[in-house]
Order: C-alpha cells, then structure tokens, then sequence
C-alpha cells in the first residue's frame, strides 16, 4: 500500500468535514421544521414558517458550508476517492437523529454504518494519488481526448432518449427513468465541478485560469447539469419515496462517476489489479451498508410501527410506482 499523497490527504479531510455539515444540516433543519411546526403550519401542508426559525436556516448554513467544503475537496483528490466518501453524511444524519430527534437507530443500522466506516476507509487507504495538473487548459485536453468525449457523446444520447421517449411514457411510473436522467448527468458535473476547482485553486495560488475561455466552458456545463438534475431529481422525489430513491440514486451517481473519472482522468492507470480489486470491495461495502440503513431506518422507533414499516417497505417495488410507494410521512433531502 503507497502513502497517501498530501493532496489525497487534504481531499479526504475535506470530503469527511463535508459529510460531517452536511449530515448535520438535515438534523438542525428537521429541528426547525419541528419547532415552526409547533406554533403554525408544517411544511408538508404548505406552511413557510420555517422561515422564520433561527434553527432552520442555521441548518441551511451548515449545508452550505459542506457543499463548499465537498467543492473544495474535488481540487485535491481524485473523484474516485471524494465522491464514495459522501455515504459517511448518512451515517452523521443517522447518529445524530438517533440521539437529537430520538429516531432510533436498529441494530441493523449500526450495522450499515460500520459496513459504511469500513468501506470508507478501505477506498481512502487504496485510492490512486490525484495527477499534477497545472493548468485548466490540462483538464480540457483530458476531457477532450476521445475516450472521454465518447463517454460524454453516449450520455447525452441516453438521456435525451430518457427525455423525450421514456420521460413522458414512463417517467411516473418507472424511478429508473428520473433516477438515470440525474446520475448520467451528475457524473458530468462532478467532472466539470471538479475542473472548475482545480481552476479556482491554481488561481488562488497566483496563476489566473480564468482568462481562458476553457473555465468558462466548464462553468456552463455546470450550471446546466446542475439545472437537468435538480428538475428531474425533484420530479423523481414527488412520485416516489425517498427512501428508495436515495439507496439507488447514490449507487448510480456514484458508480457513473467513478467510470467517468476512471475515462477522464486515468485514474486507475497507475495502480496494480489487486489495488483496483481492493477499492471495489470497499465501494460494494459501503454500498451494502446505505442499503441497510436506508431499508431499517425506521425499524427502531416502535414496535409497532417497524411491523407496519417492514409491511410497507416489502410490497414497495423498487423501481416501479405502483401508486402506494409514496410516503406521506418521509422525510425528503434538501436541494441546494
């Protein structure tokens, strides 16, 4: 196993600081949410005035200071080592709903986050060191190269056939369709998020990257990626629950982005089979342990209500909508 390289290092501190704010705004916001809800009407009915509740935008706050924080993580570290290390927001959201909003927390949840832990710690001990790049201009001949521009030609392809053809036909019935629209598009972003850092990190150091026109380029496709997810990611989040939208829209974003990183930036191209072989047993645990605690994170609140939850999530279909798989008692996440 190589020594991790000070960026790596940098990355993964920002990567966790960033699952840490994030995991926590959902328990400061849903807090807010709470206490508004005592003196007027709650979210759910249409009421707004959690606006006026301090704890509820101290909630807003803490997730943008994370989604900086993740930002700036993308600068240092590979997207194969930053992106599987937002599964630990799970965990913080989980722990401290456990102990703040006394959401119990099963026995197969405490599971879930030790499979998270471990697979976590897997990925950052075996993760590939990030390249030296110096220049934005470097990150445009890396994502104009042909293999990266026929990864991107056939997810432009698959999502405009997605949107116009299973979109309309589909769409409110088959999850698969809004969730693959949001993960094909996200691994997309990640990489032009990640350009974009690297081009505000280099400025930062004292060579400008923003009087090439390439910066702006890959601002662009930021912004209308982010603008594609978060349309269809809400449309998805309205017809189906969350709580199996989050499971596979995590494992979909992020196995995309990890194959778009790997054709983009070679990440893998330094690194022997058995360091691969090691990084992909510790992606599936953490993948094992976000379904796990995603499929019993309501199973520890009563007795009661984990036999009607079990119920539930059983006949719920994973990614057909048979018109009962919407909960009017799940929480949804935030979009930024």
């Amino acid at each position: 196993m190589e020594e991790m390289s000070p960026d790596n290092i940098h990355g993964v501190i920002l990567a966790v600081s960033s699952s840490v704010f994030i995991g926590s705004s959902f328990i400061i916001k849903k807090k807010g949410l709470k206490k508004a809800g005592v003196s007027g009407a709650r979210a759910g009915e249409g009421g707004y005035g959690y606006l006026y509740e301090p704890w509820w935008w101290a909630g807003m706050i803490t997730m943008i200071v994370g989604e900086i924080a993740n930002f700036a993580a993308y600068a240092f570290a590979p997207a194969i080592l930053v992106t599987p290390l937002g599964a630990l927001s799970i965990i913080f959201s989980a722990v401290l709903a456990h102990f703040i909003l006394e959401e119990k927390l099963h026995m197969f949840g405490i599971l879930g986050c030790i499979l998270c832990v471990v697979g976590s710690t897997t990925i950052v001990l075996h993760a590939p060191h990030e390249q030296d790049i110096e220049s934005v201009k470097q990150v445009w001949h890396l994502a104009t190269e042909p293999g990266f521009l026929a990864y991107s030609a056939v997810v432009l392809v698959v999502v405009l056939i997605l949107i116009f053809y299973y979109e309309p036909r589909y769409g409110k019935t088959h999850m698969i369709v809004y969730v693959g629209i949001c993960s094909l598009m996200g691994s997309l972003t990640v990489m032009s998020v990640k350009a974009v850092a690297i081009a505000i990190k280099l400025t930062f150091s004292g060579m400008n990257q923003f009087k090439y026109f390439h910066a702006w380029i890959f601002i662009i496709v930021v912004t209308v990626c982010c603008i594609l997810q978060i349309n269809y990611l809400n449309k998805a989040l309205d017809n189906f629950n969350t709580a199996v939208i989050s499971p596979v829209y995590y494992v979909m974003f992020t196995t995309f982005t990890i194959i778009a990183s790997m054709i983009m930036f070679k990440d893998w191209a330094s690194q022997s089979g058995l360091q691969i072989a090691t990084e992909l047993c510790g992606f599936v645990t953490i993948l094992s342990g976000t379904f796990l605690l995603h499929k019993t994170k309501d199973m520890g609140n009563s007795t009661s209500l984990r036999g009607s939850t079990t119920h539930s999530s059983r006949d719920t279909p994973v990614f057909i909508n048979s018109g009962s798989s919407r909960s009017s008692t799940s929480t949804r996440p935030s979009i930024l």
